[in-house]
């Protein structure tokens, strides 16, 4: 059992302050549970000690009264995954959770209810207790309270800004609810403070980049978050930008993770702890994929990148190391949990902002441009706590947070213009005092400790000036590499190993708190466990080459292996091997099949639903993801056809008059007109509409637009009084893959994206290959790997770009659909396959469904199979 509590100040775990410094992780967007626990380690590893996730209800009920929670789909399991990493959870089931994804975690059918969604609507209420009651105690079974994980915290719907009686009662409603599920942590809120009275710690998000990253090297100022500060509650930021979202036809990735790169992420975490805040949480750590139908269509397209410091196919960025650097610091550095506001003040361009624990009377200086685009160097002579005209250089958009007047282990630091990284006592019984501090590259540096009597000072390595005066120790430096000073006071007191670096040596180091304490290493791509056996520290981790290895722990180990082997130089380190190389197969052996036989007047229909008259929408007839085909009967004479149909940002839909092309479109209403002699008299005539539905709105406004329909909403015949009576045909539930993976296309419901078909007897073809012909085609081919044991190999599909064509292409792998490449839009052309996806030494089928839109511009450009990295693992 545990106790959860917070004041003013932050949040607290068994009577200790806790800085809670978390990052967004949705299990859904990466269908591989072996894949959550590598994401987890690498968030523990980097700083993190919580991570925030959603539950999409959408994803795990296909149907009303239907849930799974098994396979990729077991929250138990990841949970679990969470209390064995380490790593603290705040638990975000909804029941709306945003998110760029489908119905904003509304699950499709809930799109047809009449009552008001996110109020105290009945119809809505029972559903969503529906959902909670299956949620809810999967949660609270993995709280930290009751001594059973490491859920520390549960938030109650998601950004919900409807003050008024109805918006209070329904979120009363929702907190009763957890309670009554058995959830005792603090209840959380990000809902601007709205529904303070109703939750325990009521946040509030902020993007201040926004979501427009076709301009990356223009920032927006850094908003001061103390305003959003609830008098009683820590200040709270559930969701602070860790990247940014890009549409269909926006500008990539890359540009996302530049606007919100490391210098970026330093300014603005720094500024929000100037601001108070000890509970942040970055939205996202890692995106991942919006597989399937999974992605919201107005806000992206299946890469959910989202320019976070771990990409979507798990390489860690520069924006992670950052991450780190600071995620070691507020660990490290207790009094960081309780500060009061000094005062800003402006030195020239030069900002600062000065915070002070009241207990301790340490002193965090945060110093930046206050023009967040000035890119000018300035050395200006500021106050550090009581220390005055201490020189500082601040370069372009670098930030500082410096810490003075601070009891660091057995240490006095006066203060310091290097940034702590971290610091901790090392070995059995404190032998040794280790701090790593970090400045910019060829700055200078000093720090300034306080002793009683003159200590010794050995400089082990690097170059490093000392000064003793007045009790004081002043060390100067220069920036350059790794330089190590051994510190040891007279009279037997604690000795201080201080490492000194700069921000690429700072990189390289990794922390792990074992049972027996904290260890430091050196080298490695990542260290992702540590632990002792009597004396051997054993460490698992990754490389990406051959690379040495050192080991910082106090004198506790006396050999040291690496992911199960010996490492070959002592304790204190020795050399680590990298991953063996990899060649990957060519894509060849294409076969091809054209596939609109619902096009064709003979085809039979009549085991189709038949549409209600006026609701022939996709959701009114069961179809919630994906594809639907609609075929429209009527006889008589008729000279064109006004059809509408919505289908989402980057949807479309085609329409045939008795198996004769017409034309596509992305409007949301056209008329066709029928081409001369294309219409039977006296007999039966179909028009066939396939409409390629991009997934639900979002409901962020709480305005029921995640209700607007998709596929055919309406249709006249022009030139006729006759009505058409319709059948309906969309997709089924994969009982593996679940509700999102396919669509109603003829291939997908015949499972030629499935890796059992057999598409032998198909034609072969090369690619790239032209198709004028229009409606559906599959190409299929079989891909063999034999990568090594124990290497991780960051794989994607990458579609050849061609703006000049019109086709898109649902690209399944092994059944699973990894995303949608849209020619004519783009801008995704890399396709990564999630972990889990993958034999990795074996056969692999690769299946493409190609919608070809304009009867000329069609097929299958070059698919080619691409590394982005390569890692030799535990």
């Amino acid at each position: 059992m545990h106790t959860i509590a917070y004041d003013d100040h932050s949040y607290s775990i068994d009577g200790k302050r806790l800085y809670v410094w978390s990052g967004e992780f949705h299990y859904w967007r990466l269908p591989s549970p072996a894949a959550w626990r590598d994401v987890l380690q690498k968030m523990k590893a980097g700083g993190f000690n919580a991570t925030s996730i959603y539950f999409d209800w959408g994803f795990h009920s296909p149907a009303r009264g239907q849930y799974d929670f098994t396979g990729i789909r077991d929250v138990d399991r990841l949970l679990d995954m969470a209390a064995e990493v380490g790593i603290y959870v705040i638990a975000r089931p909804g029941p709306y959770i945003n998110a760029e994804t489908d119905g904003g975690g509304f699950p499709g059918w809930l799109s047809t209810q009449k009552g008001h969604a996110r109020s105290t609507a009945p119809d809505y209420l029972a559903a969503a207790d529906e959902w909670l009651s299956r949620i809810d105690p999967l949660i609270a079974r993995h709280q930290l309270t009751d001594g059973r994980g490491t859920v520390i915290a549960y938030q109650v719907e998601n950004e919900l800004y409807t003050d008024t009686p109805d918006g209070h009662a329904y979120i009363r409603h929702l907190a009763a609810k957890a309670k009554a599920d058995g959830i005792t942590v603090p209840l959380l809120g990000n809902h601007k403070g709205v529904f303070t009275r109703e939750l325990d710690i009521d946040g509030y998000d902020r993007y201040p980049q926004e979501f427009d990253c076709s301009h990356p090297d223009v920032w927006s100022p850094l908003p001061d978050m103390a305003f959003a500060h609830n008098k009683g509650e820590p200040l709270y930021l559930p969701e602070f930008q860790g990247g940014a979202f890009d549409p269909w036809g926006g500008v990539g990735y890359d540009k996302c993770r530049q606007l919100t790169n490391g210098d970026f992420e330093k300014a603005a975490y720094e500024n929000n702890i100037a601001s108070g805040s000890t509970m942040q949480n970055f939205y996202m750590v890692h995106g991942g994929t919006s597989w399937g139908y999974l992605a919201a269509p107005g806000q992206v397209y299946s890469s959910y990148d989202y320019g976070a410091p771990i990409s979507e196919d798990r390489r860690l960025t520069e924006k992670y190391l950052v991450d780190k650097r600071l995620g070691y610091m507020v660990q490290a550095v207790a009094p960081l949990t309780e500060t009061d506001a000094v005062g800003d003040r402006t030195t020239g361009a030069v900002l600062e902002r000065v915070r002070r624990n009241p207990a301790t009377g340490t002193v965090f200086t945060v110093v930046r441009h206050k023009d967040v685009n000035d890119k000018s160097t300035d050395s200006v002579r500021i106050a550090l706590g009581a220390h005055r005209d201490v020189p500082v250089v601040i370069a372009g958009r670098d930030s500082k947070l410096l810490v003075s007047d601070y009891a660091m282990d057995h240490q006095r630091l006066e203060y310091s213009t290097s940034e702590i990284m971290t610091h901790g006592v090392f070995g059995d019984g404190g032998r040794q005092d280790i701090a790593l501090l970090y400045g910019r590259r060829g700055q200078a540096g000093r720090t300034v400790l306080r002793y009683a009597a003159r200590p010794r000072v050995t400089v082990l390595a690097g170059d490093v000036q000392q000064r003793w005066a007045d009790g004081t120790l002043r060390l100067d430096y220069t920036h350059r590499g790794l330089a190590k000073v051994l510190v040891e006071p007279p009279g037997g007191g604690t000795p201080l190993l201080l490492l000194l670096a700069d921000d690429a040596a700072a990189d390289t180091f990794w922390r792990q708190n074992t049972a027996r304490g904290p260890v430091l290493v050196r080298g490695p791509e990542l260290v992702r466990t540590a632990g002792y056996e009597g004396g051997e520290l054993r460490l698992t981790g990754d490389t990406d080459r051959a690379t040495a290895i050192e080991v910082f722990d106090g004198g506790r180990a006396t050999s040291v292996t690496w992911n199960g082997r010996a490492v070959n130089g002592g304790a204190n380190g020795g050399r680590l091997p990298g991953p063996a190389p990899v060649v990957l197969p060519a894509l060849t052996g294409w076969r091809f099949s054209r596939d609109t036989p619902e096009a064709r007047p003979a085809y039979d229909d009549s085991g189709w639903r038949t549409a209600a008259a006026g609701a022939p929408a996709a959701d009114n007839n069961g179809f919630h993801a994906g594809s639907v085909w609609y075929r429209g009967h009527f006889t008589g004479d008729a000279t064109g056809v006004k059809l509408a149909a919505t289908t989402g940002k980057a949807g479309e839909w085609l329409v045939w008059l008795n198996g004769r092309f017409l034309g596509d479109t992305r409007d949301k209403s056209r008329t066709f007109s029928f081409p001369a002699g294309a219409v039977r008299r006296g007999a039966d005539n179909v028009l066939s509409v396939l409409t390629v539905n991009m997934g639900h709105n979002m409901d962020f406004r709480s305005n029921d637009s995640h209700k607007e329909p998709r596929g055919l909403t309406s249709a006249a015949l022009q030139g006729s009084a006759r009505a058409l009576t319709w059948r309906v045909q969309g997709g089924r539930p994969d009982p593996v893959r679940g509700p999102l993976n396919a669509g109603g296309l003829h291939g997908e419901r015949q499972g030629f994206h499935l890796p059992a078909y057999d598409a032998s007897r198909w034609p072969s073809v090369a690619l790239p290959h032209p198709d004028r012909t229009p409606g559906v085609s599959w190409y299929r081919t079989s891909l063999t790997l034999a990568l090594p044991a124990r290497q991780d190999v960051p794989l994607s599909l990458v579609v050849a770009r061609e703006r000049s064509r019109h086709y898109r292409a649902l690209i399944y792998v092994n059944g699973w659909m990894i995303g949608q490449y849209v020619s004519d839009l783009g801008p995704q052309q890399a396709f990564p396959v999630p972990s889990g996806l993958l034999r990795t030494d074996g056969r692999n089928e690769v299946a493409v469904a190609v919608i070809n839109a304009d009867a000329r511009t069609g097929g299958l450009g070059r698919v080619t199979l691409r590394a982005t990295g390569n890692f030799a693992t535990p």
